[in-house]
Formats: C-alpha cells, structure tokens, sequence
C-alpha cells in the first residue's frame, strides 16, 4: 500500500504536463503561477496541501504526546489564520495580477518604490523557507523510520532521493502544475489516512471519552510523558501568542503567496478561505492522535515525543492501512517541498537575480534560471538533511518563524491607502529580526521565551515580542520621515521584469 500511493503520486506528477497549456514561449509566470489560472478546487487542493506539511502532521500530535494540551495551540492559530487571508490575499491578488507581481518582494518592491525593502523581503523569504524544506524530509524520515518502513544506511537515504528525484524533475518541467495534481493525492490520502486510524483507535476505547480517561492516567504513570490534558492558566500567554504570532506569519511565507497568486481571481481566493478549515478539522484528527498515544501507552525512545504517533499506528493498525497512513505522510511532504522551492526560486530571480545582476534578463532565461535555481534548492535540503543533526534543521525553522513575521507590516500594511514610510519600515524589520534572533539563540533555539509584564514574568512567543519592537519602530519612526520626505500615497513603479509577464 505505501509503494501503491508513491507509484500513483509519481504518476500524478508526470501527468501534470496535461495542465499545460499550448506550446509557447516560457514565461517565469507561467511556471511559477500557472498563469494565475487554478480554480476553487485546485486551489483549495493545494493551498491546503501547502499549509498543513508532513512535518505539521507529525509534529503537532506528537507535540500533544509530550506537552498535553499546548500543542493543540495549532487548531486555533489554523482558524485565526483563515478571516485574515479572506481579507488579505484578494487583494493582493489584485495587485499582482494588475502589475505583474510573482512574489511578496514584488508587491513590496511595486508599493514602495525600495528596492531595499524588496530585498530585506526577499532574502528573509528564501531563509525562512529553506530549512522548511528540508525539515519536510527530516519529518518524513524520522516517521518512516519508526514506522520500520525506512531501510538502514544508505539504501534508505537512496530511496528518499529517489521519492525526492521525481517530485524535482515534475517540478523542473512543470513548475506549480506538478505539485497542484499531486495536491489531490494528497488531500484524499490524508483523509483515508485519519477516517482509518480514528475508526480502529475510538473502536478500540469505545468513544472519546474512555480514550481521554486513558490517557489521563497513562500520563501520570512512570516512564510516560507528564502531559497535561488541561491548559494551565500560566501557559495561556504562550498558548495565545504562539496562536496569534503563527497565523499572521504562515501568510507571509513566499510559497503560501505563490499559491494565492496563482488562483483565478479574488474570488477563488475567497471561496478557497471558507474550505481551509475542513483541513483545520484534519488536522484536529491528526493531534488527537497524540492522545490516543498516550492512552494506548506507547513508550518512545528516551521520550521521544516525535516517535510516538508512527509507534501507534504501527501498533494498532492492519499492514495495508499503516501504508497508507505513511504513504499519506510522504505525499504530505513532497506537495509542500515543491512549492517551496518554487517560491524560493522565484524570489531569488525576481528580487535578486534581475534586480541586481542581470536586468535584461529575457522571460525565457528567467524561466530557465528559475528551474535551476529550484533544483538547487531541492538538492540543499537534501545536503542538509544528511550532512547536519535533525535538530539543526528544527532550529533553523524556528529562526524562521520568528524572520519571516518580521516582514508583515511591510506586506500587510502596502494594502492600506495610508501606508507607514519606507524608511520606517525597513527599520522595523531590521529591529525586529535583531531582537527576535537574540531572544531565540540566548534561549537556547527556545521560540519561547520569558517576559516581565506588570511586575509578572509570563512566557509568551518571540516573534510576537520581536513584531511588537517592529512596530513601535515603524509607528515611531513614520511620522519622522514623512515631515523629511513627504507621505507614501500611490503604488511607484515596477519591479524590473514585471513589463514581461503582465
């Protein structure tokens, strides 16, 4: 069953050519957003299949197994996230189809008129997403592996290459097409997946409330993780912030962008934010995994919470249901991966490559620097995942998510008529990504981190504090430069490169 759903994922992939249009001259916008074509459906398919990764389906349950009810801070921060983009990426979309934008560097470069600011964006998309990339493979290979599914030595490190292998030559050629087929592996694998595991695990207990008493008292029992079902009132601030801070930075990563860009019309868009949260509801599914873990009584390796979802479903379920269940979390990786370095390599041609080096760049050779540059990004993530620890690539993500919140004012606020001053903003962001690095490098790569708050030292997310310091920076410093330079009103020109894919 695991080599029947990888076999028909790859067949997927190949079969994304039928998605192309007649043979024309290749356009970076062609590649990268399909043309801005996807309907309701697909895009629905895909922007769900880019957002809940195979590192989030393991994590989250496995974060439930060792820290209790905190790790369902995902459920809510899932739905905090949707209102948001039912108002932001319509128009967004508007304003990159109106001016050829492929990238959030794009928007920013076309509103304010700073090729710095562009660049500030830019570069803290593309370090913000590549080790994503590679913790999808860190994920995938931790789950296989516990799983029993992930041969010893190199013949398992060659196998992931190979999964890995087809997904970039159906990228290379195809671009966001491949990934949006494979979308809809993805999203039928993962709810077989769940229906199956919940169908044996409640019929095992005999509902939700047997399985929740189980639980209780497994995690109260030596050897198992002291995980608390009930929220504690002093993890309420990091359970807020961590909510809050992870929904308005998900919308600013490149590859959630790209795939807002690539839908048909603000519409789409829409009708897309009121669907998402049936994956929300997936994802519930998937944390309350943790729980069943937990009262079922599986023990982890030295505690290794991550070991503990594969470990149940290995236990409880048939062979044919463990592959797909497995096989769901493989395809859960290689849609978000491949939109991944799409945007990366979008971003980097766009906001550096034609910006800085090379101007003149003709769409065709941009298409073409383009797929390279997504081949290397694929080919890093391996490197990566193989040469350093599991952890590094954790701790870099991280970093990540503290970076890339940092450039939600200059994104979200360029809707605005009024908009904060360029300077101002660049400001912020630099304040901002120096505070939220300290804060997590002194914690020890912690994301949380203690703050003293009315005489009460509370622990609360850094990027939400480093975000805060980014806009007092931002509010402090507008009012300045615009006495110095005059108000921003109106969008200024476009981006180099924008002339050639409107």
């Amino acid at each position: 069953m695991f080599l029947v759903v990888l076999g028909g994922t790859s067949l997927l992939a190949v079969a994304a050519r039928r998605l192309r249009p007649a043979p024309e001259l290749p356009t970076l916008e062609s590649w990268a957003v399909a043309d801005r074509g996807f309907g309701t459906a697909i895009t629905w398919f895909l922007l769900g299949g880019t957002i809940y990764t195979a590192y989030t389906f393991a994590a989250v349950p496995s974060l439930v197994y060792g820290t209790g009810a905190l790790g369902f801070f995902a459920l809510p921060y899932t739905v905090i996230v949707y209102p948001v983009a039912f108002v932001l990426l319509p128009r967004l979309w508007a304003a990159a189809r109106r001016h050829g934008h492929l990238t959030p560097a794009d928007f920013v470069r076309g509103t304010y008129g700073s090729p710095p600011l562009a660049l500030a964006v830019a570069a803290t998309g593309v370090l913000a997403t590549m080790p994503y990339i590679a913790l999808q493979l860190v994920g995938v290979r931790g789950v296989l592996t516990a799983g029993g599914l992930y041969p010893g030595g190199m013949s398992g490190d060659l196998a992931l290459v190979a999964v890995f292998a087809v997904l970039a030559v159906a990228t290379y050629r195809h671009g966001l097409r491949a990934p949006a087929v494979i979308s809809v592996m993805k999203g039928v694998a993962v709810t077989g997946a769940a229906v199956a595991v919940w169908a044996v695990v409640l019929g095992r207990f005999g509902g939700p409330g047997p399985m929740f008493t189980a639980a209780g008292r497994a995690s109260a029992g030596e050897g198992m993780p002291q995980a608390s079902l009930m929220l504690d009132p002093g993890q309420f601030p990091v359970y807020a912030t961590l909510a809050v801070g992870s929904a308005l930075a998900l919308l600013m990563y490149p590859h959630v962008l790209t795939v807002a860009f690539a839908a048909a019309g603000p519409g789409t868009l829409r009708r897309t934010a009121v669907g998402l949260p049936a994956w929300t509801g997936m994802l519930g599914l998937f944390a309350l995994l943790g729980v069943a873990a937990l009262a079922v009584g599986i023990r982890t390796p030295s505690l290794g919470a991550e070991d503990a979802v594969p470990l149940l479903v290995a236990e409880v379920m048939p062979a044919a249901v463990t592959g797909l269940v497995f096989g769901a979390v493989v395809v859960g990786a290689l849609v978000p991966a491949a939109v991944m370095s799409i945007a990366v390599a979008t971003s980097f041609v766009r906001n550096i490559y034609v910006e800085y080096l090379h101007p003149t760049a003709t769409p065709k050779h941009q298409t073409r620097i383009a797929q390279m540059v997504s081949l290397v990004a694929k080919a890093g993530a391996v490197v990566f995942v193989f040469g350093l620890r599991d952890q590094d690539a954790i701790n870099l993500q991280l970093l990540g998510g503290v970076w890339i919140l940092q450039t939600f004012p200059a994104v979200a606020f360029g809707v605005l008529a009024r908009r904060p001053h360029r300077r101002a903003l660049l400001a912020g962001w630099a304040a901002g990504m120096a505070a939220g690095t300290f804060m997590v490098v002194r914690g020890g790569f912690s994301s949380v981190v203690p703050v003293g708050l009315g005489g009460q030292e509370m622990q609360v997310y850094a990027a939400v504090v480093a975000l805060v310091l980014n806009l007092a920076v931002v509010a402090a410093l507008t009012p300045v430069f615009n006495r110095l330079d005059g108000p921003l009103r109106a969008p200024l020109r476009l981006p180099p490169g924008a002339e050639t894919t409107r």
